[in-house]
């Protein structure tokens, strides 16, 4: 079964003092690529959430946000009383010494010079941090989730344009006899019109069978068919293989452009060209596999 890479999925917990709000975004991309949004006091935890996201979520472009809103109603920011103070006296001093007038209100000004509101720092609780790796496996669950979903509706996608190749193969079959015989007889009638030109009866049919080997596509066909199967397999295989499909569809490729190099027939190489456009679409949806 497929996966895809794109993804979502959010988880809200509820804390003592804080509501922690929890998002994962997922996009295609060819490796693991995470950016991370978490307050500094989690920070120090950074490093192994970025181990455990690449191992459940393996590839894609991650948009990791972790958000934390207050409901507290206690003030962690407080007055520091020295620097105010310190403050007060360089100001009193520059008033006497410019003989300026003093501030009308000396606390509204003595609030908005730097360093006067001190910032208490919180100490990372590990009990608290326990309850939010749980909420974020939730989130990781619900994006896997969104991202099984997804695969269901590629696959479905892949599968059509599989059968489709499958069956434009089939038709090229008409057109192999057909072909064949008209260069022969092509070949034929132009010797014909060479007047008193003598040739090896033999040495043509040698050379003949040679020509039609070059343009026999039968081991193309062949090689095109078994790679379509493979990739029915590959999809239907216990764990997404994006990487794995990707080569497939290249192989698929060469074949179907080699086919189209011998094919020699008008109709043949429209059938060819048909192929392509298929094989274009799923390699569009490739991309976008995990």
């Amino acid at each position: 079964m497929i996966h895809s890479m794109t993804g979502y999925g959010k988880a809200v917990t509820e804390l003592p003092n804080k509501k922690v709000t929890i998002e994962i975004k997922s996009l295609n991309s060819k490796q693991f690529d995470l950016f991370t949004r978490i307050p500094q006091i989690y920070k120090e935890k950074e490093i192994s959430l970025r181990n455990s996201l690449a191992k459940e979520l393996e590839r894609g472009k991650i948009d990791f946000n972790l958000n934390v809103e207050m409901i507290s109603k206690d003030v962690s920011a407080k007055i520091d009383h020295s620097v105010v103070k310190q403050y007060y006296q360089e100001i009193k001093k520059l008033v006497q010494e410019l003989n300026i007038p003093e501030p009308i209100d000396w606390f509204s000004s003595l609030l908005k010079l730097p360093d006067v509101l001190k910032q208490e720092t919180e100490a990372l609780d590990e009990n608290e941090w326990l309850i939010i790796e749980e909420a974020k496996e939730k989130a990781v669950n619900e994006l896997n989730s969104f991202r099984r979903q997804e695969g269901i509706m590629l696959q479905k996608i892949l599968t059509e344009k599989i059968e489709n190749i499958k069956t434009l193969l089939e038709e090229i079959a008409p057109f192999e006899t057909e072909r064949i015989e008209k260069i022969q007889s092509k070949i034929g009638e132009d010797l014909q019109r060479l007047v008193n030109v003598e040739y090896d009866k033999n040495r043509f049919e040698q050379e003949m069978i040679y020509y039609i080997e070059k343009l026999d596509v039968n081991e193309e066909k062949n090689r095109l068919s078994n790679h379509l199967s493979f990739f029915i397999e590959t999809m239907n295989d216990n764990q997404s293989q994006g990487k794995k499909l990707g080569f497939i569809a290249q192989e698929m490729g060469r074949e179907i452009n080699t086919l189209g190099s011998k094919s020699n027939h008008s109709e043949m190489q429209r059938i060819v060209v048909k192929m392509k456009d298929e094989l274009e679409q799923i390699k569009e949806q490739i991309l976008n596999i995990l």
